[in-house]
């Protein structure tokens, strides 16, 4: 089977070249992005693979349908840059890796506390400049610090059960509880409201549904003890930055860290650094001091690429030998 492989960088190539090629399958990797202006280079291939920031609109579906397509591999866990309608429509089958590692992910947030809070990366660049001041650097012990965690799946639940090791007092919200794996890492559900009332720290682990877009919004955010850590590895659009900006310049939110951004989808995953800023708004959020940015590495361990290689080559082979993989996706 011929696979096109979108958006890809050199790691990429390295994990998924020999899963996909160890079935005997024809794999041809494009660094391009995926989208309506670039759907002619996955013509007359059967499975297409895309990453997070590619693009399948129902126009492209469609398109590549009559072009033989019938399968498309995501490998992330999100799915929200698919049209799942239109891919029922023209029966073309999607699936993701929905748990490629959960610890990756978790210890990234972890990590994104831990340098906020201790200022690390503020001292780094002090010591390189010769400054070993330590004004302004004062953090707070994580122990008996009130953190919250939205969404409890595998990434969710491991956050807090790392938070617990700290001596922190975790709560969570989800509208899909999972109350036994909760117990188990000394968790416990309240209302969303209460989370977002009383935590200290705050972060966010949920997909991307019509539901969740900009769920960190004005209100919400008015609603958050003065001085709250904001944390999303998640996807971008759970916040809306706007009125992030403005909590940030009030001091209603203390400290962020993002890996992910809600306009990234043209920005994320390039090297930039010989162009221009052209969103004023990103630009903006660097201006803080207060708020650190990663570009969407959070997943980028050689143990997480290795499960998105094998998990993608598996749902692959369901798919061609008539079983439903596990990270096949549907239409609501």
């Amino acid at each position: 089977m011929k696979i096109a492989v979108f958006s890809t960088k050199k790691y990429d190539t390295l994990y998924l070249q020999p899963a996909l090629e160890a079935n005997g399958h024809q794999v041809h990797f494009l660094q391009t992005r995926l989208d309506d202006e670039t759907l002619a280079l996955a013509d007359g291939y059967t499975a297409i693979c895309i990453f997070v920031n590619d693009s399948l609109t129902a126009r492209g579906i469609e398109y590549l349908s009559k072009k033989g397509l019938k399968y498309v591999l995501l490998r992330c866990a999100g799915f929200n840059n698919v049209d799942l309608d239109a891919a029922e429509k023209f029966g073309v089958k999607v699936a993701r890796v929905p748990a490629y590692s959960p610890y990756a992910v978790a210890e990234f947030a972890i990590g994104l506390m831990l340098m906020l809070n201790r200022n690390l990366h503020k001292a780094y660049n002090r010591v390189r400049a010769g400054n070993f001041s330590l004004e302004g650097l004062t953090g707070f012990d994580m122990r008996d610090r009130r953190i919250g965690i939205i969404g409890t799946g595998k990434i969710g639940l491991l956050t807090g059960k790392i938070c617990r090791g700290f001596g922190s007092e975790v709560v969570c919200y989800d509208p899909y509880p999972n109350s036994e794996g909760a117990k188990e890492y000394g968790m416990n559900y309240v209302d969303l409201d209460s989370l977002i009332a009383t935590c200290d720290i705050i972060s966010l682990h949920c997909p991307l549904l019509p539901s969740t877009h900009h769920m960190i919004n004005s209100e919400t955010l008015s609603k958050m003890k003065d001085g709250v850590m904001l944390i999303n590895t998640s996807r971008g659009g759970l916040i809306d930055t706007v009125a992030l900006i403005k909590a940030l310049k009030s001091g209603k939110v203390g400290q962020v860290g993002m890996d992910v951004y809600e306009n990234e989808d043209n920005m994320y995953f390039e090297d930039s650094s010989d162009s221009i800023m052209l969103d004023d708004v990103f630009s903006r959020l660097l201006t803080f001091h207060n708020v650190c940015i990663t570009g969407h590495q959070a997943f980028l361990t050689r143990e997480a690429l290795e499960n998105i290689a094998e998990e993608t080559a598996s749902n692959l082979e369901a798919f061609i030998n008539g079983i439903e993989p596990k990270g096949i996706v549907k239409s609501s």
